[in-house]
């Protein structure tokens, strides 16, 4: 759960951040606290990587599969959210120039889609399991199971959110607005297939020494 303010991780000031894994009260901050750790521990390089081959391994499941029985390809698109959704917050939360750097590369547009992506997997990932059904959340296409890769995100009423934080809150249902407009009615697989892509350049650009 977030909370309204949180302290800065180089000079230790009380902030309101706007970003969901903000850990500096500003720029200054941030760059300074870059410089001091500016090399990754071999151990924290691994981690990573290991992480994106979880990741990719996973989707790719998804991807290749045919005609598996419900429960097992829910259980097979959870374990994509929750993967993608772990890359997506330790890139931004551990390697934010990198991550904004890789962002940057691309149109307007293109940034816009990428950023309401991973919003609308944030929300599923902060409520599937927990406040809904991931019946609620997929739409199974063909006959049988079918493609997996090709179910579709069902459209969903606002969530209630009154156990949240004001600030909490307010993610949250910019969070579901994004599933509504990036995710809502796409197949599956595509979400994924967007997501996995940046989250390897991201990654790579991380990873490359410098």
């Amino acid at each position: 759960m977030v909370t309204d303010t949180r302290n800065c991780e180089q000079c230790g000031a009380s902030f309101a951040p706007r970003r969901e894994h903000a850990r500096f009260c500003s720029a200054r901050c941030r760059v300074a606290w870059n410089r001091l750790h500016a090399s990754a521990s071999p151990a924290e390089g691994g981690a990573l990587d290991w992480t994106i081959t979880a990741m990719r391994d996973t989707i790719d499941r998804l991807l290749r599969a045919r005609g598996w029985d419900r429960p097992h390809a829910f259980a097979v698109i959870s374990e994509a959210v929750w993967w993608v959704t772990m890359v997506d917050a330790t890139l931004v939360r551990y390697h934010p120039d990198a991550y904004d750097g890789v962002l940057a590369g691309h149109g307007a547009a293109r940034r816009r889609e990428i950023e309401g992506t991973f919003g609308g997997l944030r929300f599923v990932r902060n409520q599937m399991g927990y406040y809904l059904d991931q019946t609620h959340f997929i739409q199974p296409v063909g006959p049988s199971a079918g493609v997996i890769a090709a179910w579709t995100w069902r459209s969903l009423p606002e969530p209630g959110l009154d156990s949240l934080p004001v600030r909490g809150q307010e993610w949250e249902m910019t969070r579901y607005r994004e599933y509504q407009a990036w995710l809502a009615g796409q197949p599956v697989g595509e979400t994924f297939r967007r997501a996995a892509t940046f989250l390897r350049v991201a990654s790579d650009s991380c990873l490359t020494p410098r």
